[in-house]
């Protein structure tokens, strides 16, 4: 693993503003955030602070908020955030040399909405393949060695099958030494083993069996009776 904890202390006169009032970076700056895992996911519903969080992650680490590599000129046009210029981190026993110097960190950034820039720039464009599959050549060629690997619903380009590829190529990141912070809504994704769950609500971050998540629960639910959900949305 390369981090073991993360935290933030708010600026003067910034507590009443974004995205310090978010439940789950209030509980960053008291608490800190702390990795047990070489994989952790971070689940909850749209507007709980999921990318929030792992932008800013990413970009206190050092990689292109836009997305995009460590050690790369930053590309896009997205600003830096608060959150990710207050970042700190806590090494953990093999992050230590990496966190010392950004010159040696090692890591990629992949967000779902900006994903084919990040992608074209580092050469996965969608030239004579689809979406997924320019997600999943990412995967394979950026995703390697110890560093930090980022992700913001990586789901959203993949299938069923390319998202069980995507928990192997994790798999791969954790035996070479690497670590994984990914957002996500996919119930595929979190039942990896030996990942680490964050459930983030309007209370903030708590550690979550796969089989207790709420979207775990309305999966299973509306495949059993789609009719007992779409009834709310149709009628």
């Amino acid at each position: 693993m390369i981090v073991r904890r993360a935290y933030a202390h708010v600026p003067d006169g910034s507590a009443g503003e974004w995205p310090w009032t978010v439940p789950c970076v209030r509980q960053l700056l008291g608490e800190g955030m702390r990795f047990t895992a070489p994989v952790t996911f971070l689940v909850g519903e749209n507007g709980s602070g999921k990318s929030t969080l792992v932008e800013a992650v990413a970009e206190a680490y050092g990689l292109d908020p836009w997305g995009g590599a460590a050690g790369r000129r930053y590309a896009g046009p997205r600003e830096k955030s608060p959150l990710g210029e207050r970042i700190r981190f806590e090494a953990a026993g093999g992050g230590r040399r990496m966190l010392g110097s950004r010159a040696a960190r090692r890591g990629f950034f992949l967000r779902a909405e900006t994903a084919r820039d990040a992608l074209d720039r580092a050469g996965f464009g969608p030239d004579f393949r689809s979406h997924g599959e320019g997600f999943l050549a990412a995967f394979r060629e950026e995703f390697r060695g110890p560093g930090l690997f980022v992700l913001d619903e990586p789901e959203a380009a993949l299938s069923f099958t390319s998202c069980l590829e995507l928990v192997g190529h994790l798999a791969q990141v954790v035996e070479n030494g690497g670590q994984v912070v990914c957002a996500t809504h996919s119930p595929l994704l979190t039942a990896m083993p030996g990942a680490d769950i964050l459930e983030l609500d309007e209370d903030g971050a708590r550690r979550v069996a796969w089989q207790d998540l709420r979207l775990v629960d309305h999966w299973r639910r509306y495949l059993a009776d789609p009719g007992s959900y779409l009834r709310h949305v149709l009628e």
